[in-house]
């Protein structure tokens, strides 16, 4: 099972296998095409817009009820401080960010499911873009990495408590992005491309296999 936020949902309900157009569906085709011999149901429950506490809010009906033998998280970056979007200026601190994601993992865990956390992450892109309806600067999307290292931080202490595997996502992309720059990867800096998208099912496929 997938879930988490709109690069994981990925226009899921518009897609006939419930997939979507990302990552999951890549590492669903790859992994089908390399083992037919090794079935397995894929399913998606990322939800666009999703912070871990909406996450929370759906854990049981949405991802325990189904018993996955194997669950991907995806889940971060709309718990970065998106300053100038908030009107009340709110930013979840990475102590609250934490131990809601810790509730996530910790009857996943005891369920001795596996567990594949991937790091959220943002690409330094240059100039300025559109979001929720607001024109955002290089100045503000500085703002949001400094909130956002303390998350992935998060991630990464989890993914050891749980014994999880843990994809580097942020670490994947800056490397990517030295070489061709950050927009070839995620023309926003936080939704991928389709050849992100494409980067982050092969690195997922070398992981899990």
């Amino acid at each position: 099972m997938f879930t988490g936020d709109s690069i994981t949902d990925c226009q899921r309900l518009a897609s006939e296998d419930g997939l979507g157009f990302g990552y999951p569906l890549r590492v669903a085709g790859e992994w089908g095409f390399r083992h037919p011999d090794r079935p397995v149901t894929w399913l998606n429950t990322g939800i666009s817009g999703n912070k871990v506490m909406d996450l929370e809010a759906r854990w049981q009906a949405d991802v325990l009820d189904a018993h996955p033998d194997v669950v991907s998280i995806l889940v971060g970056v709309n718990d970065m401080g998106w300053y100038t979007l908030d009107p009340e200026g709110y930013v979840i601190p990475a102590e609250e960010f934490e131990a809601g994601y810790d509730r996530l993992l910790a009857p996943l865990a005891e369920a001795d499911t596996e567990l594949i956390l991937i790091e959220p992450f943002l690409l330094p892109i240059h100039g300025v873009i559109e979001a929720g309806g607001a024109v955002i600067g290089e100045e503000e999307r500085k703002q949001w990495r400094t909130d956002l290292g303390p998350k992935i931080q998060a991630v990464r202490t989890l993914a050891r408590k749980y014994g999880a595997h843990l994809l580097h996502a942020d670490g994947m992309f800056a490397e990517l992005a030295a070489k061709t720059g950050p927009e070839y990867w995620a023309a926003d800096g936080v939704h991928p491309t389709p050849a992100g998208h494409a980067a982050l099912a092969a690195s997922w496929l070398r992981l899990v296999a």
